[in-house]
């Protein structure tokens, strides 16, 4: 009963006030320390309307293209994935923004059963309580761009030397870019296979046109 009256009672107020940090970036922060590399942490909190149009295109035509319409769960998606994995080749996951939100700000990175059922109530929780504008708000202020780069003004600052707010189309498609793998991948400058995928994106960004939530 104090797990669900405490989740619910985050989920409301992270409604409206700004996430300080996640359990990725402890464990992030810590790792670095375990390892004696030199410390990083840029995290800058900024609101919706400060983050280019671009970038927040870039991520739903990278990540999640049904962001907009779906209920928490992309379930095409999820049996698209399942039928790729029967095959028994690379394993594809199917998360959406949302799903990808409730993990990065409520719980850990590592895969269990447990985490995935949590997963799917937090997902739920976040649906049902934010709107969808707040979902990317706080996904792309809280999601790992880079070593130790948090969020969408910290990533512009480091890979562009520019606010996030003047992101142009492909900038924000490299950033998107690295998404899947933001310590191994370099947004800037991009290698060839980066370079294939800011043009994938940048032509699904232009399939999908004006970006409506």
């Amino acid at each position: 009963m104090w797990f669900v009256v405490v989740s619910i009672a985050l989920v409301v107020l992270f409604r409206w006030v700004p996430v300080p940090a996640t359990p990725l970036m402890a464990i992030r922060y810590f790792e670095q320390k375990k390892e004696d590399k030199n410390r990083v942490f840029k995290h800058d909190w900024v609101p919706l309307e400060k983050i280019s149009k671009n970038l927040q295109l870039a991520v739903i035509c990278s990540e999640d293209q049904n962001f907009v319409i779906h209920n928490g769960f992309d379930m095409k998606a999820i049996e698209k994935a399942m039928e790729h994995n029967k095959k028994g080749k690379k394993v594809r996951g199917a998360s959406t923004i949302s799903q990808q939100t409730a993990k990065n700000v409520f719980l850990w990175p590592q895969r269990s059963w447990l985490r995935k059922g949590l997963e799917t109530y937090f997902t739920f929780l976040i649906e049902l309580i934010w709107p969808k504008e707040r979902i990317m708000e706080v996904y792309l202020n809280s999601i790992e761009m880079g070593n130790g780069i948090y969020g969408a003004e910290a990533a512009s600052q480091y890979w562009f030397k520019k606010s996030a707010s003047k992101l142009l189309p492909s900038e924000a498609a490299a950033i998107a870019a690295i998404l899947p793998k933001p310590l191994s991948y370099k947004a800037k400058p991009p290698t060839s296979y980066i370079q294939s995928r800011i043009a994938w994106i940048l032509k699904q960004m232009g399939y999908y046109g004006t970006l409506e939530y």
